[in-house]
């Protein structure tokens, strides 16, 4: 296989040589190893490493990030290697096994796409702290992005080479950046496919520099922006209808003053939350002449189910205000998520922008 090994380090131990000498006994002989930043005091094992034919040292000064040094290794493929087939990315802890890095290779080169190994997190012996990141991160991958993955933090990664320009491209410095490869990824349409490969942690995982909350938060943003979008919606409703009232003052009907007040807020309002949805939240690039009668559609849609929903439940329950109230708040919470997948999958999908790379 003409594949490059690129393994980015910081601060590595005994363990990276484990790893070099697993990946050349596998049949690796391109292995590009990124320094970055690491002190002085663990220095011995990449002069231990860069005596090897078969490795290529790379250095950053001062540390700039896993994101960044696999951009690093990226580029220096794509000038100084252009006869390869792929690269596959490693971590320099011992936790990927060299077989498993191997079938992932192999299953890039059999499917033509990209491919991760992926742990499996049902074991006892996986960490709590890997084990409850990896499960909220694909739950929130899963609803806020559609993209079902079995492990969010896997480093293990066999990239056809056609695609290395792309991962350049991609945004993100630090562990972000393996969280923003899988958007655009999402984004563009490119499949991806999963290995199943040993689940290792080494001293309970203590030598891992990855936070699953915060190292994840681009995708938690994705739920965090629609959510304050439609909170700042709602303020902007309800301060443009009472303005409007002050406005109209005593010169109508009191029906008719609250009919105009409700649609100049409503309308307002409407524009802000569609505007923010579609640029802010999901991004999309749907022209505005197909996303926003899909979006005033599922509105008119969504108004008239909470309306029928909450007038049947209170029916049923034969509840008093307070109740009625209780029920509204439990339905359109519910319609609120539901709106969020509608709006993801069709009000803003946008077209298809699969690159042919």
């Amino acid at each position: 296989m003409r594949i490059s090994v690129i393994l980015p380090s910081l601060n590595p131990d005994e363990k990276l040589m484990l790893v070099v000498n697993g990946l050349i006994a596998e049949g690796f002989d391109d292995i590009i190893i990124v320094n970055d930043g690491s002190n002085e005091e663990h220095m011995a094992p990449f002069a231990e490493a860069g005596k090897l034919s078969q490795v290529t040292i790379l250095t950053h000064e001062v540390n700039k990030g896993k994101g960044r040094a696999l951009k690093t290794a990226f580029e220096f493929c794509i000038a100084n290697r252009p006869g390869i087939e792929g690269v596959v990315t490693v971590d320099g802890d011992n936790q990927h096994r060299p077989q498993d890095i191997k079938a992932c290779c192999e299953a890039m080169l059999e499917r033509g796409q990209i491919v991760l190994g992926c742990r499996d997190f049902s074991g006892n012996n996986v960490p709590p702290k890997s084990k409850i990141g990896n499960n909220i991160t694909k739950f929130v991958f899963r609803f806020a992005c559609g993209i079902k993955i079995s492990d969010t933090q896997t480093g293990l990664r066999a990239i056809p080479s056609k695609y290395l320009p792309l991962m350049v491209s991609i945004k993100g410095e630090r562990f972000e950046y393996e969280t923003q490869a899988l958007l655009e990824m999402n984004r563009r349409n490119i499949p991806f496919g999963e290995v199943t490969i040993e689940t290792v942690y080494i001293e309970d995982n203590a030598t891992t520099h990855f936070h699953p909350i915060r190292d994840s938060f681009k995708i938690y943003m994705v739920i965090l922006k629609f959510i304050l979008s439609s909170l700042l919606s709602f303020v902007i409703d309800y301060v443009l209808f009472l303005v409007t009232e002050l406005i109209i003052g005593d010169k109508l009907e009191r029906w008719l003053k609250v009919m105009i007040a409700t649609a100049a807020a409503r309308i307002v309002s409407s524009v802000f939350n569609y505007m923010v949805n579609k640029n802010a939240v999901f991004e999309s690039d749907e022209p505005v002449r197909r996303s926003m009668p899909k979006y005033y559609a599922l509105c008119i849609c969504q108004a008239a189910v909470s309306y029928g929903f909450v007038n049947m439940f209170s029916y049923i329950f034969k509840a008093k205000d307070f109740v009625t109230s209780l029920i509204k708040v439990v339905v359109d919470i519910v319609l609120f998520l539901i709106s969020f997948q509608i709006q993801r999958k069709w009000v803003f999908a946008g077209k298809n922008i699969r690159e042919e790379i």
